[in-house]
C-alpha cells in the first residue's frame, strides 16, 4: 500500500477520495498539517484527520459513512418525554475549549483519544476563524453534555460529543440539528456509524452522494452564534419532538 505524502503547501491537492484504501477503509494520505487552509479544503472534498499520538497526520475519507438529516431526527418515545419535562438550557460557541476538552477526556471504555494537543489547537484556530462551532447543554451553569465540528456549506462535520449526565450528548445533538436546518443546513455529517448514532437515526451514505452533497450545498449558512439559553422544553417542540 502506497500513500500520497502531503508537504508543505497548504494549497497542495489531496489525492481523489477514490484512491482510499479499502481496507482500511478510507485511509487517503498521511503528513501535511492541520492549517485552518488545508483543514477547510479537507472537509469540503469529504477528507477528514484522524491519527493517534505519535503518528503521523492521516487524512481518510470512508467508502459508506454515517450522517444525518436534520429535519429526521429519531426521537425514542422514552427520551421524547424525558425532554418534554427537562429544565437543561442550550448554547452555542461559548465554552468550545471545554466542550472539546471533555470530548478529549478518556472514556470509560478507552484510555487514549484521537483528540491531540496538535488536534485541539486546531480546532481552535479554526473556532477562531468562525469555522468551528460547539454546541452547549447545561444543567443551571454546570455543562453536562455537548459536541463541536465544522460548518462546511451546508454540511455540519461533527467531529465529537460528550456527555456528563445521561442523555447530554443525545440532547446536545439534537439540538444542533434543531439549529442547524433552521439556519439551511441539509446534513450533519458522523463520519463513522455506531449503534449508539443509529438510536437517533443516523443513516449510512455512500462517498460519492456526500460528495454530492457537499458540492450541491456549498454555500455557508448562517453561522450557529448568538444562542444563549434556549431552554430544552422550548426546543424540543419543534419538529414534533415531543
Amino acid at each position: 500500500m502506497q500513500l500520497m505524502v502531503l508537504g508543505a503547501d497548504a494549497d497542495a491537492p489531496f489525492p481523489p477520495v477514490e484512491q482510499a484504501t479499502i481496507e482500511p477503509d478510507g485511509l487517503l494520505a498521511v503528513g501535511g498539517d492541520l492549517s485552518v487552509q488545508r483543514l477547510r479544503r479537507a472537509y469540503a472534498r469529504g477528507i477528514f484527520p484522524w491519527y493517534g499520538d505519535g503518528e503521523p497526520i492521516l487524512w481518510w475519507s470512508p467508502a459508506v459513512r454515517a450522517g444525518f438529516d436534520p429535519q429526521r431526527m429519531h426521537v425514542p418515545r422514552r427520551l421524547r418525554r424525558w425532554l418534554g419535562q427537562c429544565t437543561w438550557r442550550i448554547a452555542t460557541d461559548t465554552c468550545f475549549d471545554a466542550v472539546v476538552a471533555a470530548c478529549a477526556a478518556p472514556r470509560s471504555d478507552d484510555d487514549g483519544t484521537w483528540i491531540t494537543a496538535d488536534m485541539r489547537a486546531a480546532y481552535r484556530n479554526l473556532h477562531e476563524s468562525g469555522h468551528a462551532h460547539s454546541v452547549e447543554v447545561f444543567d443551571a451553569d454546570r455543562l453536562v453534555g455537548g459536541l463541536y465540528g465544522i460548518a462546511s456549506g451546508g454540511v455540519f462535520c461533527a467531529e465529537s460529543m460528550f456527555s456528563a449526565a445521561t442523555h447530554g450528548s443525545k440532547v446536545a445533538l439534537l439540538a444542533l440539528a434543531r439549529l442547524w436546518a433552521d439556519r439551511g443546513g441539509v446534513w450533519i455529517d458522523a463520519q463513522i456509524p455506531s449503534a449508539h448514532l443509529a438510536t437517533l437515526g443516523a443513516l449510512p451514505i455512500r462517498r460519492a452522494d456526500y460528495l454530492e452533497l457537499l458540492s450541491q450545498h456549498s454555500a455557508d449558512v448562517r453561522a450557529l452564534d448568538g444562542i444563549r439559553g434556549l431552554t430544552i422544553a422550548r426546543a424540543c417542540r419543534h419538529d414534533g419532538w415531543t
